[in-house]
């Protein structure tokens, strides 16, 4: 459907079991997922666990130098490897009945097997997963059906030039859990429509009359020129770059910041948004880091109050798929394609139907 004609998703795409295990299965484990930022894998052993999906992760940094993610999972009777992030490991070791496999994902040793037929360290392996890192972020795709990296993330750093983010040094993490649907959430990021009724001090920052988006196959771009930015919010001159890239990654570009967003299912009606908050090294960027927090903070608070209200008037059994604005909403209309279309693939190999 063209976007001159182009209706949202139906409210049973926001609700339910049955949606929350689709968008695991055929969304976040079908995608490059942000995991980590370089700073946290430095040396050899630096690890970090997490989720894809339904998939537990490790991402490691072997003795060779070179950066590996696994299945979090023990060859063994499905053990953890590590139950947090970590340091200078020289080895994974389960948690559960202690197997160990070297940094590169090789079965070293299994206690008390000797008596096992035909067992052989040698022929084990944890299963490896798609690693990439970029701009100092690390990503993880835990399927082989997921596009090439370059594919997806080509053409930000180029876009954004001279604005290099590997110089910039992580701050701080904060994380909001939401009683709402996460792509309610992203839908709302989607959008500057909702920027003078919602956000009244953001608002007096960007220039909505000047403020576009661009799409691409698996991302797109909001971009605004900012105004006088003086006071709290310290924003300063030049220009705002809100990259979305399919489907749960934001990363929001501002003169001497950065901020990378992940919106992660946590089940029926409810997700997790991290934010982390990178600056430039030395005083100008601890000052413009203080500086942005409470505004950052009043940012967050309206788009949670609002998001949250969305999900109660999806699950009122009132809704009925609306009109999106072409001139406000492409990025909407961009990102329910793309899900319509994971959707489909998904019930063609099998999967529950949309």
């Amino acid at each position: 459907m063209s976007l001159q004609y182009a209706t949202a998703l139906p409210a049973g795409f926001y609700a339910g079991e049955a949606a929350h295990v689709r968008d695991q299965v055929a969304v976040i484990a079908r995608s490059w997922q942000l995991l980590a930022h370089a700073s946290q894998l430095a040396d050899p052993g630096d690890h970090v666990v997490d989720q894809v999906g339904r998939l537990p992760v490790i991402v490691v940094r072997g003795t060779d130098g070179v950066l590996r993610a696994f299945a979090n999972v023990c060859r063994h009777r499905a053990g953890p490897l590590a139950l947090c992030n970590g340091k200078g490991a020289r080895a994974l070791h389960c948690k559960y009945h202690g197997w160990t496999y070297t940094l590169e994902g090789q079965l070293r040793s299994a206690p008390e097997m000797q008596d096992a037929g035909a067992f052989d360290v040698v022929d084990i392996r944890l299963p490896a997963l798609r690693v990439a890192e970029w701009q100092g972020l690390v990503f993880v795709a835990a399927s082989d059906e997921v596009p090439a990296f370059e594919a997806v993330y080509g053409g930000i750093a180029e876009r954004i030039a001279p604005i290099d983010l590997t110089a910039l040094r992580f701050a701080r993490r904060d994380h909001y859990d939401l009683a709402c649907d996460w792509k309610v959430y992203v839908d709302n990021f989607l959008e500057g429509y909702h920027l003078p009724h919602v956000h009244p001090g953001l608002s007096k920052v960007l220039d909505y009359r000047a403020y576009d988006t661009e799409l691409s196959d698996f991302k797109s771009l909001q971009h605004s020129p900012l105004r006088d930015a003086g006071g709290a919010n310290a924003y300063g001159d030049g220009e705002a770059f809100y990259w979305f890239v399919y489907p749960n990654v934001m990363l929001n570009i501002l003169p001497g910041r950065l901020q990378t967003n992940r919106v992660l299912p946590l089940g029926p009606g409810r997700c997790r948004v991290e934010f982390d908050y990178y600056y430039a090294p030395g005083p100008a960027g601890e000052a413009l880091a203080a500086a942005d927090r409470d505004f950052s903070d009043e940012v967050q608070a309206e788009d949670i109050a609002i998001c949250e209200a969305v999900q109660r008037g999806l699950d009122s059994g009132s809704y009925e798929a609306g009109r999106l604005c072409p001139k406000r909403e492409s990025g909407v209309w961009h990102f329910h394609n793309q899900l319509r279309a994971a959707y489909a693939a998904d019930a063609m190999a099998g999967g529950q139907p949309g």
